[in-house]
């Protein structure tokens, strides 16, 4: 399966999801989810329906950058978004209702796609960095169409229109600011991910009709032309 943007599906395996009942006891369990042995820092990912994933995640402060808390955070993510695997994980999937979130699109996340469709996705490798209180503008319009799916949706994907190129200003994880110009599939992950930052999932952006499972997505979709695909869904979103 290839990857999609966001804290999403790469090559179809997903993690457990817990059944947590609130969104205190969601953020309890999973911040610091370990092994016996101390190892293991992969966190519980949240399901769609958890409330921690519509709120407004708010923004750290230098102090709160700095520390170890923080620090620890961003290396727990990084496990998690490999381990799923994934190519973008924000803090409130995690029961963060922070301001931050992880990028890292592999190369061996690309080797299930053709060269004619990373070329059209205007997809390649980004390495691992850390976005906290990102602002993102949209350079271009919203008019870029293709499937995406989330960690926090597994299962199913939908096709999301989105801005071919986009501006965005943060601080990295040591407080600096940095200042990204990114356009095609890198673009389309920056905004699926800073989206998760303000309670806003790649459903409420999606042409309805394409909404599919990824079963149903392998079978009749997948090998559609971007063309086929506006086609069939786009008059109906």
């Amino acid at each position: 399966m290839e990857s999609f943007a966001g804290g999403l599906l790469t090559a179809g395996r997903t993690l457990p999801m817990s059944s947590l009942s609130t969104e205190v006891d969601l953020i309890v369990d999973a911040v610091l989810l370990f092994c016996e042995n101390g190892r293991d820092m992969r966190i519980k990912i949240a399901n769609v329906g958890e409330p921690i994933l519509r709120g407004e995640a708010r923004p750290l402060t230098q102090e709160e950058i700095s520390s170890q808390r923080i620090r620890d955070l961003i290396e727990h993510m990084r496990e998690t978004l490999a381990d799923a695997p994934g190519v973008g994980l924000a803090a409130p999937q995690v029961g963060e209702p922070l301001q931050l979130a992880i990028i890292e699109d592999k190369a061996e996340y690309h080797t299930k796609l053709s060269e004619a469709a990373l070329t059209e996705r205007e997809r390649s490798s980004v390495p691992f960095h850390v976005l906290i209180n990102p602002q993102i503008q949209l350079v271009s319009p919203p008019e870029v169409a293709f499937f995406e799916g989330c960690l926090s949706l597994p299962g199913f994907t939908g096709i999301v229109p989105r801005a071919h190129k986009v501006l965005v200003e943060a601080v990295d994880h040591l407080g600096q600011p940095v200042r990204i110009e990114a356009t095609g599939w890198y673009a389309r992950i920056l905004q699926h991910e800073i989206d998760h930052l303000g309670g806003t999932l790649y459903v409420d952006r999606i042409w309805t009709r394409s909404f599919s499972s990824l079963e149903n997505y392998d079978r009749h979709w997948k090998s559609k032309t971007t063309a086929e695909l506006r086609r069939a869904f786009e008059n109906g979103s």
